[in-house]
């Protein structure tokens, strides 16, 4: 049976002034403009964290010193803001109410990275219309999110918001997420607007601490870092948010190149450019500004229209604009982006928020897709027979701290979740199975970072009752997100000393992993019979795993990131250089002889006590079935100019089970005038296929995929030849040569 597959495209739209009412919307924006005085213009570029229906609020409400306002969760607070802003204040322009809504309002998806590692777009598009559907209940219409950076350092604790090493991966995600927020139409009162954030490269911060500076060189910034940031722009991702770091000494905030030059003038983008937390008057500490004043003008002529709890525009631009240090024509170009954002919205037809008497929370709908989601999340890295469980199978000892730890799987930056609604693993396998196998518990560590022993010989004398062990292990929702950076990347606490403790036991071990970053799990590794890596998966992640280890469904993801043996090896990423001397004759540390020559020791490129290697590489994932890959097939040995080469493979599911497969495409230009990667993902698919199907399934190559940008102003094609590779992860695989022609 062959069944031709379509590549996930990414489906795009964009929201122009002339898709929502055009020139109308337009002239409207210039009618407000001409009758706003200058304070009530940098009003608008004022945004305050909510203070209820404090007197200061309403006041800053009805004079127009507010344009939007963040953190505001009581429906009727904002619903009587509104009020004063349409009725009372002088123009009757409308507030817009904002919220982090990141992965999950009151129903919690996956985290971003553990969403990406489904390699699946349409589950990250539905877990933000479920957020956005939620989060619009209570008159937020504004999410700051999707988190699109690029990120190759899992000590940096962001890495959990993100999508990921690759640029493509976290491309294809990112315009999904970007389409649940927004819907088909930005002014439905279900709709909430999205956030690219951080502009720019905020993934790349040194040694993987957060606010960190970057040193980025220009083509590697183009080529890595802001793909994902185009794509969402074209997407029509209504709001940007800049980012904390620097970029080679200029910070975000205040990045005349990288907002107005790059975002504005080549993306001829829109929306709304707001700051971070008080990134504005964080230029001062960065050594960039003396003064909050100059903050204020570097960010304004930087095309910064709102400042994010900074009180930077509120106290100096008006002074700025009388000096003629920034314009204010600077100034109206900024409220003209506001307002635009405020009518795309609706919000000047329809500002009120409905007051429902049953909130759309925990619907049979989303949970279920929370659930698929989480699912599809996990990936099963080692499988030594134990897994799928087996009839056989009588006892389970289910152990460790994640087990039945609900506030923390449901992840990081999620403010609004109820951890007493999300459903544990412990609670899923008693409810699911506990009529099947007899279920016995014991922690043996009470949270992640336990370092006492003492339950640890309970678990021991409860596992030996068994016939398989479950190890729940992992690290606390606290221990990954924003200022949540880690040196050490290990299972934190005693959590090896109580696999290992499991291990002597000689029952099967299954560690089932639930962390907000890769971790170093090499000795672990070793251990287990069997690992699931499930990044925390939100409300349903305790059933989604229950199912995956009794075979209800088969593991489908794939890993968006690398993770490595050891610390010492980030950054690891699968998109490396080759270098002059790659890895070869490699002689690990102890396995030198005391006393041998320098010259027995090869001269390439690796480290003596990890080799070369990741642990686990980008794009890896195993299944209960095995899928076979035939021949990859060209269209043609060339490709020409302006025409497509089409990629086909045949895959087979030779296993006994039925499973979904993500079909990777990866390319690699030979030889170019700038050293290329090994290896580049330029598309993927993920396929279902019953026991014994043969799908087969077809990529498309065009110039611009080969592309790369040479300088500041130039990207395209060189001639000559490439590798193409289809396969089932960054590393394996035999490639197909072609050439390219100009």
């Amino acid at each position: 049976m062959k069944i031709k597959i379509f590549v996930f495209a990414m489906s795009c739209f964009t929201l122009t002034a002339s898709g929502q009412g055009g020139n109308s919307i337009e002239k409207r924006i210039d009618e407000l403009v001409s009758q706003m005085t200058l304070q009530e213009k940098i009003g608008q570029m004022n945004q305050l964290t909510g203070m209820g229906l404090s007197k200061n609020m309403k006041e800053s409400v009805k004079t127009g010193k507010v344009g939007t306002i963040l953190n505001e969760l009581n429906v009727e607070v904002v619903n009587e803001l509104q009020r004063i802003a349409v009725e009372e204040s002088r123009l009757h322009i409308p507030l817009i109410v904002a919220r982090d809504v990141i992965h999950g309002f009151k129903t919690i998806f996956p985290i971003p990275l553990g969403q990406a590692a489904s390699w699946n777009p349409e589950v990250a598009e539905e877990g933000a219309r479920v957020a956005a559907m939620e989060a619009s209940a209570t008159g937020i219409r504004w999410t700051f999110a999707p988190m699109i950076d690029v990120s190759r350092d899992p000590r940096w604790g962001r890495i959990a918001e993100s999508c990921g090493e690759d640029p493509y991966l976290t491309s294809m995600m990112g315009v999904a997420m970007v389409k649940g927020f927004q819907g088909t139409d930005l002014s439905a009162p279900t709709s909430i607007a999205a956030c690219a954030k951080h502009f720019a490269a905020y993934g790349a911060s040194e040694s993987g601490k957060d606010y960190n500076t970057t040193w980025i060189p220009e083509v590697l910034l183009r080529d890595v870092y802001l793909p994902p940031f185009e794509a969402a722009a074209k997407a029509g991702a209504a709001t940007f948010m800049c980012s904390f770091n620097d970029i080679n000494g200029i910070p975000s905030s205040g990045n005349p190149y990288l907002n107005h030059q790059i975002l504005r003038n080549e993306w001829n983008y829109d929306g709304v450019l707001v700051s971070d937390w008080g990134s504005i008057q964080q230029m001062i500490p960065h050594g960039f500004c003396a003064d909050l004043k100059e903050a204020a003008m570097k960010a304004a002529n930087a095309s910064v229209d709102i400042d994010m709890m900074g009180y930077a525009y509120t106290k100096h631009l008006e002074d700025l604009v009388a000096s003629g240090k920034v314009s204010e024509k600077t100034i109206d170009e900024a409220v003209r982006n506001i307002l635009r954002l405020k009518f795309r919205l609706g919000l000047f037809d329809n500002p009120y928020t409905k007051v429902e008497k049953k909130l759309p929370y925990y619907t049979a709908e989303s949970l279920a897709k929370a659930k698929r989601a989480a699912m599809e999340s996990a990936v099963l890295l080692k499988n030594n027979g134990v897994l799928p469980l087996k009839k056989e199978i009588k006892t389970i000892a289910v152990v460790g701290p994640l087990a039945d730890a609900p506030a923390d799987q449901l992840g990081t930056w999620c403010f609004d979740a109820e951890p007493e609604r999300a459903v544990t693993p412990l609670t899923a396998l008693r409810d699911l199975y506990g009529k099947q196998v007899k279920i016995v518990a014991e922690p043996g560590l009470q949270y992640s970072r336990d370092r006492s022993e003492e339950g640890i010989t309970k678990a021991v004398r409860t596992a030996e009752q068994a016939d398989v062990i479950l190890a729940f292990v992992g690290e606390e929702a606290i221990l990954s997100g924003e200022a949540r950076c880690r040196a050490d990347i290990g299972l934190p606490g005693k959590q090896t000393e109580l696999l290992a403790a499991l291990k002597q036991t000689g029952k099967p071990v299954v560690m089932i992993v639930m962390a907000g970053r890769p971790l170093t799990i090499a000795r672990e590794t070793d251990m287990a019979d069997g690992i699931l890596y499930a990044f925390h998966g939100g409300t349903m992640a305790g059933p989604a795993l229950a199912d995956l280890i009794f075979g209800q469904a088969a593991p489908s993801g794939k890993l968006p990131v690398t993770i490595p043996r050891m610390v010492g090896q980030i950054p690891i990423y699968y998109a490396h250089k080759n270098t002059g001397r790659p890895a070869s004759n490699i002689t690990l540390m102890d396995d030198i002889e005391i006393g041998a020559k320098q010259t027995s020791i090869g001269f390439t490129s690796y480290h003596l006590d990890a080799g070369d290697g990741p642990l686990f590489p980008f794009g890896y994932g195993l299944s209960y079935t095995t899928f076979r890959y035939g021949d990859v097939k060209l269209s043609s040995g060339k490709l020409k100019g302006d025409e497509t080469l089409t990629v086909t493979c045949d895959i087979t599911n030779v296993g006994n089970c039925d499973a979904s497969e993500v079909v990777q495409l990866y390319i690699r230009d030979r030889v170019a005038s700038l050293i290329r990667p090994v290896r580049e993902l330029k598309g993927f698919k993920k396929v279902f296929m019953k026991a014994g199907e043969t799908h087969t399934v077809s990529f498309q190559l065009s110039a611009s995929d080969l592309a790369f940008w040479y300088d500041a102003k130039v990207k395209k094609a060189e001639a000559g030849e490439f590798l193409v590779w289809v396969s089932t992860d960054s590393q394996t695989g035999t490639p197909v040569r072609f050439l390219y022609e100009e």
